[in-house]
């Protein structure tokens, strides 16, 4: 089996978790692949592989990757494009779409064993109209925000759905999300978490101007306009799964639908997402002075 290790070395002891998890996989007699940035700093792996991004992601049967969410969004829509399923080694903070956490890195022998499932998980697409008619593309695992800048104090935005005006708001932004990304930003902001599983589009608003304001979620097969309107011409920022990409102006249109392709998220231990949800957000109620410990 060949894998390819992208590894997150912001985190910490990430280093030492790559080499642990090299070590399993060669003994289960993988070939590992690592990118050939980081030959100074694994060099010395007896064994390991080293070749640029493309040729390593087209070479695997599967990535691992070592980090936490973000780590993942990094290679999901690679990993997507190129039909290779993903697993996440969590080394971070919450790590919902990681399937083992750093102490169970030994584990890795059941992704060679076949002894995992696949969590099939929907992409959205965000292309940008400007009013020239250029189009700018985006895929998001996450999530697309639209957000306010520095310069403004409130934007003014229109949704639509498939043609017909939905939403004509006041706000701080707005955000078109994935079940995936229904636990990360959206959440924040008051959205509901959605199984990761299922295919919709969510939209969130943040810090509306309203009293009644709700997250409304789509079926996958919407097609989902929105324009901003801020004072003065000032711009709104477009940040696709963490990154600013682009800034929106009054004339622009984004349309948000569900991408063509799927990323595969590998899961070794079984339901990781709700064990993730579970521990990581219900724990702080359960431990709660004078409540039930868990």
């Amino acid at each position: 089996m060949n894998i390819f290790i992208f590894p997150n070395l912001r985190k910490t002891n990430c280093k030492e978790y790559v080499v642990k998890a090299c070590d399993v996989l060669l003994k289960n007699k993988c070939k590992v692949f690592i990118e050939n940035v980081y030959k100074d700093v694994f060099g010395k792996l007896d064994g390991v592989l080293f070749d640029d991004a493309v040729n390593c992601i087209k070479e695997c049967d599967a990535v691992v990757a070592v980090g936490g969410d973000g780590t993942i969004l990094k290679c999901a829509i690679d990993c997507a494009r190129n039909n290779k399923p993903v697993l996440g080694i969590n080394c971070g903070r919450l790590g919902f779409m990681a399937s083992l956490e750093y102490t169970q890195i030994e584990s890795l022998d059941r992704l060679v064993k076949g002894e995992y499932s696949l969590s099939r998980r929907m992409l959205i697409c965000a292309e940008i109209t400007d009013k020239s008619g250029e189009v700018s593309s985006f895929t998001a695992l996450n999530d697309v925000v639209v957000s306010k800048s520095d310069k403004c104090k409130i934007v003014d935005f229109e949704v639509s759905r498939n043609g017909q005006l939905i939403s004509s708001l006041r706000a701080d932004g707005i955000i078109f999300s994935t079940p995936t990304g229904a636990s990360a930003y959206s959440m924040s902001a008051g959205g509901p978490i959605i199984e990761p599983g299922m295919e919709c589009i969510e939209f969130t608003q943040i810090c509306p101007h309203s009293l009644f304001a709700r997250t409304m979620i789509f079926s996958p097969d919407s097609v989902i306009t929105a324009t901003s309107h801020t004072v003065a011409g000032n711009c709104t920022n477009v940040v696709v799964d963490g990154n600013k990409v682009y800034k929106l102006n009054d004339n622009d249109i984004l349309t948000i639908k569900r991408s063509d392709d799927h990323v595969e998220i590998i899961d070794i231990n079984g339901d990781s997402f709700f064990t993730s949800v579970n521990k990581k957000l219900m724990q702080p109620l359960k431990e709660f002075p004078g409540g039930d410990q868990a």
